[in-house]
């Protein structure tokens, strides 16, 4: 009876080491109010050392201003921080993200470990598809008045990786806030991965 007592227990709650390594990977998010979520990074002959806008929870830095000045001769908007109302909201998200990563480990119930899951690859998906809705929109919504017109050409920054636009050179990809966000995700799926084999093999000695 204590034997079967103690493998039901087991399948229901999560071993101490998932509960502090997830706690560890939760409280780790707290890093990406403070770093750079997504860089941006624009090279040409006219600008050897390159150009970089960096993109955070609540703001964007770098070089954009010189980049909207380069901008404005092919049409294209200025870069505005009001250009991204999810400022307003990422930061009280990332926030509730954390207290979801912790409430499995302070709890040790495996199924809010794999809601964590859910929500992170969730956010990571919608936060995707809102950057390409954001980059299509900037690309390709020129003013035709423009000093530079080239027929049929569009601007659209790559969503992750390298693309020629015109004399530049484009890349797009995460910053170390974003790694941050990526590495916690690579651990919840293998401690949620680690957790389901082991309630698995559990049931199967029922």
């Amino acid at each position: 009876m204590r034997a079967t007592f103690y493998r039901f227990a087991l399948m229901e709650t999560l071993r101490p080491v998932t509960r502090l390594l997830l706690a560890l990977a939760a409280l780790s998010l707290v890093a990406t109010f403070f770093l750079p979520l997504w860089q941006i990074q624009l090279w040409a002959p006219q600008y050897p050392e390159g150009l970089t806008m960096k993109i955070w929870l609540h703001r964007i830095s770098g070089d954009f201003d010189i980049i909207n000045g380069i901008n404005h001769y092919i049409g294209m908007k200025s870069i505005r921080a009001e250009m991204f109302p999810e400022f307003k909201i990422m930061r009280p998200l990332v926030g509730l993200v954390i207290g979801l990563g912790l409430l499995p480990a302070l709890t040790g119930r495996r199924r809010w470990l794999y809601l964590f899951v859910l929500l992170l690859f969730v956010g990571g998906a919608l936060g995707m598809l809102d950057y390409c809705r954001w980059g299509y929109d900037y690309g390709h919504d020129l003013n035709p008045k423009a000093a530079i017109s080239v027929p049929g050409m569009s601007y659209e920054p790559p969503l992750i990786g390298y693309k020629n636009l015109l004399n530049f050179v484009a890349y797009s990809g995460p910053d170390y806030g974003g790694w941050v966000f990526i590495g916690v995700g690579v651990v919840a799926v293998v401690l949620s991965g680690w957790e389901w084999r082991l309630a698995r093999l559990l049931r199967a000695q029922k």
